[in-house]
């Protein structure tokens, strides 16, 4: 995994909830506050790897159970635009 890729990785697991939503606004990515407040909860300490699909996958099912399938599809949008 390459420095870029960590950087990432690394500011997932520490992500805000304000973070979180100004990263959805850039993006045009709809989130509310309060499942922007619960996916930073749900984030914050996990290693993931958002590069590897598998690992992305099986965070987006978790970030459903948490906030609901049509918020995770929008969290995985914006996981994708963080791959590129």
């Amino acid at each position: 995994m390459n420095i870029f890729e960590n950087i990432i990785n690394h500011k997932i697991s520490s992500i805000t909830a304000a973070e979180l939503l100004k990263y959805a606004n850039q993006f045009q990515i709809s989130i509310s506050h309060q499942h922007a407040a619960q996916i930073a909860d749900y984030l914050n300490g996990k290693n993931v790897n958002i590069f590897n699909s598998v690992e992305r996958a099986k965070l987006v099912k978790e970030i459903a159970k948490v906030a609901g399938a049509d918020t995770a599809k929008e969290v995985n949008r914006l996981f994708l635009q963080f791959t590129k």
